[in-house]
């Protein structure tokens, strides 16, 4: 069985279908609790946020008022007792020029952030051109825009803005004082990680995702091998009763499945019984009726009249026909043999070599991977019977083998007239004949198809039969390699 036919196969079965369903379950119940879970710390983070950026507002705004309020000399210099002192929450400077910023990636918190600022600026102080934006702190340019943070001092301003090994971001203000001078303030975030954007996917997510539907299929195949192992136990004597092997189930596992073992039980036992009787009663019959047939033979031997004579002969010639085809029919469907490899291609050569004898001809196109497991006797009658009616009706058989590993298709074409579309299903029924250009067929009664279908199905197989469009018929036996 090939990779695809075992994956659909195994998608087909119960364990496959109930694994699906959990697998499925199982993360999208994941799924939309973490994002539940994330929908509500994105809001409390949201929260947080514009507190916090409340409070630093105002920390700015108070900033900004007490540097706009001293006199321009004394600017310089309470900025360099600042940074030799340390110990501010911000990083000050009076530059020439604004400074441009190379700013991080947009987001909500990061608006929320510059809203709150621009506010609290503009509702305190009156200022509505403050320039705000977010800096990665290794690309934080100061001073100057050839300067960056980095390459400063350290008492400079690596205690108020650097925090590492963290990298969290600055926001940065520049408001133009006058014509000449901006101020400059930079700050860290009290939270270090706020900016960072969280999803329902993360790493730790995504394992313990993971790690929750492993569980789950684990417990549910534990759960799935000790509930469909009955069943499919069930099903394979079902198949070789069908084949006909009897043999009990033991009844355990759960109570729904020991009822069902019981039933199937109780089942085989009751056809048993019946195709014993079956053989039993056909057995009699034959013996019954064989006895006043010769005797009855025997008495229309010594009629005078001759008419009445061969009429009477013929009448039980064609009862003793038809008891032997009924016999047959009993006997041949229902072969007690075990099951053993059959070597397929000697028994098809030897048909061949037959036929070539006489005005017949048999061609084998195909080879057999593998000895086929079957009951001989049973198979060799099954292909008798098709190949006799093929060189019956068709004066030829062309037999082709079709093998692999799951399956072995024998077809069977002829050069014959084919059977009409409207008696397909007709030919398979019991003591039924179709005219032939070679007048009744001696020593028939019409059973090589039924007793070949029966055959084949006890195998677990099937006989069809299709016309072919160039003439003739084509008969397929199709039969199960397990």
């Amino acid at each position: 069985m090939t990779t695809v036919r075992r994956l659909q196969h195994w998608l087909q079965s119960l364990t496959g279908q109930i694994i699906i369903i959990m697998t499925f379950g199982v993360a999208t119940m994941q799924l939309i609790g973490s994002s539940i879970w994330l929908h509500q710390v994105e809001a409390d983070t949201r929260e947080n946020v514009r507190e916090v950026s409340k409070h630093m507002a105002f920390r700015i705004a108070a900033t900004v008022s007490y540097f706009t309020s001293l006199p321009q000399n004394y600017r310089h210099i309470v900025i360099d007792q600042l940074q030799d002192m340390g110990g501010t929450r911000f990083f000050v400077t009076l530059n020439r020029e604004e400074i441009r910023i190379n700013p991080i990636p947009d987001s909500p918190l990061k608006d929320i952030v510059k809203q709150e600022v621009q506010g609290t600026l503009m509702n305190q102080l009156g200022i509505s051109n403050a320039k705000i934006a977010f800096s990665s702190p290794d690309d934080l340019h100061v001073i100057n825009n050839h300067t960056r943070l980095v390459d400063l001092p350290e008492r400079w301003g690596h205690h108020s803005l650097l925090v590492k090994p963290l990298t969290p971001p600055i926001i940065v203000i520049q408001i133009p004082i006058n014509d000449s001078n901006w101020l400059y303030l930079a700050s860290l975030m009290p939270d270090p990680y706020f900016l960072e954007e969280t999803s329902p996917l993360s790493r730790d997510r995504i394992f313990s995702l993971v790690i929750s539907v492993t569980t789950v299929l684990l417990l549910t195949l534990l759960i799935l091998r000790r509930t469909t192992r009955p069943l499919a136990i069930l099903a394979r004597a079902a198949e070789r009763f069908g084949q006909g092997d009897f043999k009990p189930l033991r009844e355990e596992g759960a109570l729904e499945v020991r009822h069902t073992a019981h039933a199937f039980n109780d089942m085989q036992a009751r056809i048993q019984r019946y195709l014993n009787d079956r053989e039993k009663l056909f057995a009699a019959i034959s013996h019954d009726l064989k006895t006043p047939i010769t005797r009855l033979r025997l008495r229309a031997e010594m009629l005078d009249e001759e008419d009445v004579r061969e009429a009477m002969i013929r009448d039980l010639e064609d009862l003793d026909l038809l008891v032997k085809g009924a016999i047959q029919s009993v006997k041949e469907t229902d072969i007690h043999e075990n099951r053993v490899e059959i070597d397929l291609m000697r028994f098809f050569k030897d048909i061949q070599q037959s036929a070539n004898r006489t005005a017949h001809s048999v061609t084998i196109q195909g080879t057999l991977e593998a000895p086929y497991i079957g009951k001989p006797l049973a198979i060799r009658r099954c292909l008798g019977n098709l190949i006799d009616n093929a060189l019956y009706y068709g004066h030829s058989a062309e037999i082709i083998l079709e093998d692999n590993r799951d399956e072995l298709c024998i077809r069977i074409c002829d050069q014959g007239p084919g059977i009409p579309d409207t008696k397909m299903d007709d030919v398979f029924q019991p003591y039924t004949q179709l005219p032939s250009s070679n007048g009744g067929r001696s020593g028939s009664v019409g059973l090589g198809l039924s007793i070949a279908r029966n055959i084949a199905r006890a195998h677990g197989g099937e006989v069809t039969l299709k016309n072919r469009e160039q003439g003739g018929l084509e008969v397929r036996l199709w039969l199960p390699r397990h």
